[in-house]
């Protein structure tokens, strides 16, 4: 199934470091890995990396490493990204004299205090197991490589929640409401429509949404909201 995202998606893991930080900042890694399925009842398939690999190659770039996922925070970047048998591998350099969060990070990688690593991505093939209820992730395009602190991080929340929904699961008012406000509508707006939609169609009792009506809320939900002009 081709699909393509428009918004950028995050997956959060343990840092799974080869080689620490050394004095001038340069360490390695994976960034993921194969068949393990995580919180979000996914796993990334082999291959899946490739393509966007050869892209950023292609056009003489590197992808940059970000602090928190913070676009216009990088502290350093990525000069080694290939698969291998285990996952995706990286070598970067952090930028210890210049960015001074890749000097938190530096210090923190070092003393295992800081151990998370997301990738930000676009989906671009998937499939999915009715039965299993697991996506595979045949091919991404990755954006970036972010150092994190906290890998369940705010950005990666509402994906777990669509996930839920995926997985057959019911939600709370609370999760529809942080989905509404994730497709730009005002808090007061989600209230209301939370408190009259939402709550009517959770009062149907577990089991009672179709197949078909959870995958048109995923898709509602995954698609870019345009408000009307008056």
């Amino acid at each position: 199934m081709e699909r393509k995202d428009s918004i950028t998606q995050h997956r959060s893991f343990d840092l799974c470091i080869k080689a620490k930080p050394d004095a001038s900042g340069h360490f390695s890694g994976y960034g993921s890995v194969w068949g393990v399925v995580d919180s979000y009842r996914e796993i990334v398939a082999p291959g899946a990396f490739a393509a966007s690999i050869a892209d950023t190659k292609g056009k003489g770039r590197t992808l940059p490493i970000l602090w928190q996922h913070r676009s216009d925070e990088p502290i350093g970047q990525w000069d080694v990204m290939r698969e291998d048998d285990h996952g995706l591998f990286l070598e970067g350099e952090l930028w210890t004299d210049e960015a001074p969060n890749a000097r938190v990070a530096h210090r923190g990688m070092k003393a295992g205090a800081i151990t998370g690593l997301s990738i930000g991505f676009y989906t671009r093939e998937d499939s999915f197991d009715e039965k299993t209820r697991i996506r595979t992730l045949k091919r991404v395009d990755l954006v970036e490589v972010s150092v994190v602190t906290n890998p369940a991080n705010d950005e990666a929340r509402v994906d777990t929640i669509k996930a839920k929904l995926a997985a057959g699961e019911r939600i709370s008012d609370r999760e529809f409401k942080a989905l509404l406000s994730d497709r730009g509508f005002a808090r007061s707006d989600a209230d209301t429509i939370a408190d009259v939609g939402f709550n009517a169609w959770a009062a149907r009792g577990p089991g009672s949404s179709s197949a078909g009506e959870v995958s048109d809320l995923l898709k509602a939900l995954s698609t870019p909201l345009t408000l009307p002009t008056f």
